[in-house]
């Protein structure tokens, strides 16, 4: 086939492509291993030698002539698939909009954040420390010795021999901010964080929890100034109008120590089920820090005082958002989720 008629032949086909797999199909069919264009070259031979250099000239023309037009067919091919995809694809912004399932914060995660930014704004640091924790700091400095109950393996999980263990209180981060502070005062923290404990999981009991734990140590502080501190954070949680009692009790670290509650925020003290019908709620153990954990750690006891407190976190989100199985706090089923969806958190607040 003589350069002339491919050429005519060729025109007529790009003139008449209309899709990208057509084009496609006609850039195999002329400059393809055995495209018709790509034959010419080999057609070379037989051209007389005076001719030769016209006809490979010829040639290159009609390569170029090909490579310009389909350049630019598949160029104005591409712009309309584009458009038409884009056309067909427009959003009517007149339609309903559809609903889209926003996140909450976790809930345990609020309350802390909550309880933080009370007791930053009386001037106390959050501080936190290691889960994996040495005997040493989880129980001697805070004046449990060998041998006594809360050491018993049942109750904590020993990694290694009886040296090592997953933390069983937070009270560990207070004792090393005292040692690192080396008698430095006042002291003001929180530490709120897990801590770990063996226990059966119920709904009301878990192996993990949160704590969060507090001490203050300066001068002249006694159990008002406690009971005081108590007081704004529970007001803050429950609401203005919540009381607060101490009755006594027994901790290794604080002497004296107490049970603090609350008066009830669902009967106003009256007696309901919430309260089982004693008008009180119990939210947390706290005293007057223990003179000989204060010594362990670097302070006289007699220049200086303290006191420290505990909340479980998990108890007080239980009260604050009606919550009658603690295991919801570390479920993933989003049906139990949803109930505590933004919406819901702000209008229990």
């Amino acid at each position: 086939m003589k350069v002339e008629e491919i050429t005519k032949e060729m025109q007529e086909d790009l003139q008449s492509v209309s899709n990208l797999k057509a084009l496609n199909e006609l850039r195999i069919k002329y400059l393809g291993k055995k495209g018709m264009i790509t034959e010419l070259n080999s057609e070379i031979k037989n051209v007389p030698n005076e001719e030769k250099k016209a006809f490979g000239q010829r040639v290159n023309e009609v390569r170029t002539l090909f490579q310009t037009t389909y350049d630019e067919i598949k160029t104005r091919l591409e712009e309309e698939e584009l458009n038409q995809k884009l056309a067909s694809e427009a959003i009517d912004i007149s339609l309903p909009s559809t609903k889209v399932s926003m996140g909450a914060p976790n809930i345990l995660e609020k309350l802390i954040e909550e309880v933080e930014e009370v007791f930053m704004s009386m001037g106390y640091d959050v501080v936190d420390g290691p889960e994996i924790e040495e005997d040493k700091y989880n129980f001697e400095m805070l004046n449990i010795p060998k041998g006594h109950p809360a050491r018993d393996a049942q109750d904590t999980f020993y990694l290694e021999g009886e040296e090592i263990l997953l933390r069983s209180q937070t009270s560990p981060v207070q004792v090393r901010t005292m040692l690192k502070g080396k008698g430095k005062v006042p002291v003001r923290v929180i530490c709120p964080g897990k801590t770990y404990r063996r226990d059966d999981d119920d709904a009301t009991h878990s192996h993990q929890f949160m704590q969060i734990e507090g001490l203050l140590v300066d001068k002249d502080i006694s159990l008002s100034d406690l009971k005081g501190t108590i007081d704004v954070i529970v007001k803050k949680l429950f609401g203005a109008d919540t009381k607060t009692r101490f009755r006594p009790s027994y901790y290794q670290f604080t002497e004296p120590s107490v049970e603090v509650d609350i008066s009830c925020f669902n009967c106003k003290g009256k007696g309901c089920n919430v309260c089982k019908h004693t008008g009180w709620l119990t939210v947390c153990g706290a005293g007057v820090v223990h003179p000989d954990v204060l010594r362990m750690s670097g302070y006289d006891p007699e220049v200086w005082s303290g006191f420290a407190f505990g909340f479980g976190a998990e108890r007080l989100a239980m009260l604050k958002y009606d919550i009658d199985d603690l295991r919801v706090f570390y479920n993933t089923d989003l049906r139990e989720v949803k109930n505590f969806d933004r919406g819901e958190l702000e209008n229990n607040d």
